[in-house]
């Protein structure tokens, strides 16, 4: 199912349509896997998926690696999906542990200069203080804030200096939450 795509953008990129192509003696069997699989798409999705999605799907196939990764990294922001969801495989987990210790040692020379505000948890009775604060920080609405302090332990903030870091952290601290910075 996945030879598909990458031949459809394969030809693309050759400038060559799919009805115009003349495959070689080597290449046809791909092309026959191409317009085989084509076919099953069409005649499954057709008449189950709503069609709004299956044009969303074929957007997205007609996409760059560089695009797709940009993508990944907006729908990640715009949904507030942590990198713990889209971690790595476990068979890639050996190399990355073998470049944790390279990582860590670069980490101890150089000295930290951006922070991550967290939001751990908050107390109860200060929760309508601490959903205001984070409305006026982050400009969502009442309704997005609730639903970001009710999902408790997240991410508020990336990228801080120090100082911003830690008067973010007294403020809310001030107000009933507990905050890490990272």
């Amino acid at each position: 199912m996945m030879a598909a795509p990458i031949l459809r953008r394969s030809l693309a990129r050759a400038a060559v349509s799919v009805s115009s192509y003349s495959p070689s003696a080597a290449a046809r069997p791909l092309l026959h896997i191409h317009r085989t699989c084509q076919r099953r798409w069409d005649s499954s999705v057709a008449g189950s998926a709503n069609p709004k999605l299956v044009q969303i799907v074929d957007q997205i196939s007609t996409l760059t690696l560089l695009e797709t990764a940009d993508l990944v990294g907006l729908l990640k922001a715009r949904l507030n999906i942590p990198d713990t969801l889209l971690a790595a495989p476990a068979a890639a987990a050996p190399a990355a542990a073998a470049a944790a210790p390279v990582e860590e040692e670069a980490a101890a020379v150089e000295e930290k200069t951006l922070f991550n505000v967290k939001l751990n948890s908050f107390d109860a009775a200060a929760k309508a203080k601490i959903i205001k604060e984070v409305k006026a920080l982050l400009g969502l609405s009442l309704v997005d804030s609730k639903k970001f302090v009710e999902s408790a332990p997240k991410m508020l903030k990336e990228g801080l200096t120090k100082d911003e870091a830690e008067k973010m952290k007294k403020t809310l601290e001030g107000l009933g939450a507990k905050i890490d910075l990272e």
